[in-house]
């Protein structure tokens, strides 16, 4: 899961927004969100479709995915790697 898709990346960075990103309080925001469609009126199905499932039998790939996009954004803010020192 290198890439995210671009509306599954944008859910991510939805939920940031509303609730920041510290784990497990943005995993109840992806769920609140996902569970009212606040987000492009997109539910679990939809979201599950798109690489995001919120079942806790996937939460590896979700985490991931997370860290991907917190990162990009990031990187994008900064103009750096999340990762890099420098």
């Amino acid at each position: 899961m290198e890439t995210a898709n671009p509306v599954a990346h944008d859910f991510v960075a939805y939920c940031v927004q509303r609730h920041g990103k510290e784990w497990p309080a943005l995993y109840d925001e992806m769920c609140w969100v996902a569970g009212h469609r606040l987000f492009r009126g997109l539910g679990y199905a939809e979201l599950r479709r798109l690489g995001i499932s919120l079942s806790l039998t996937h939460i590896e790939d979700t985490i991931r995915m997370v860290d991907i996009a917190t990162a990009e954004k990031q990187k994008v803010y900064t103009g750096k790697d999340a990762n890099s020192t420098a």
